[in-house]
């Protein structure tokens, strides 16, 4: 689902697609920002401020409207 929005946002949102359960270092951020369950989307302004998170699935719907407001 995520791929499918690269298109729509190019230039203006950067999405990072992180692994917690083989990644170390995911898995230690993740931590860091209090995630607790897996799917977590976390959205962070242009200021580096955490602006929003979506924890488990979620619809193509739901993202736009969070990333609509982020910009």
């Amino acid at each position: 689902m995520v791929d499918g929005l690269k298109p729509r946002y190019e230039g203006k949102v950067e999405f990072r697609l992180l692994n917690v359960e083989t990644d170390a270092n995911a898995n230690q951020l993740a931590n860091s920002l209090g995630v607790t369950g897996v799917p977590t989307f976390i959205f962070v302004n242009s200021d580096g401020v955490q602006a929003g998170q979506i924890v488990g699935s979620t619809s193509e719907a739901r993202l736009v409207e969070v990333l609509d407001k982020l910009q």
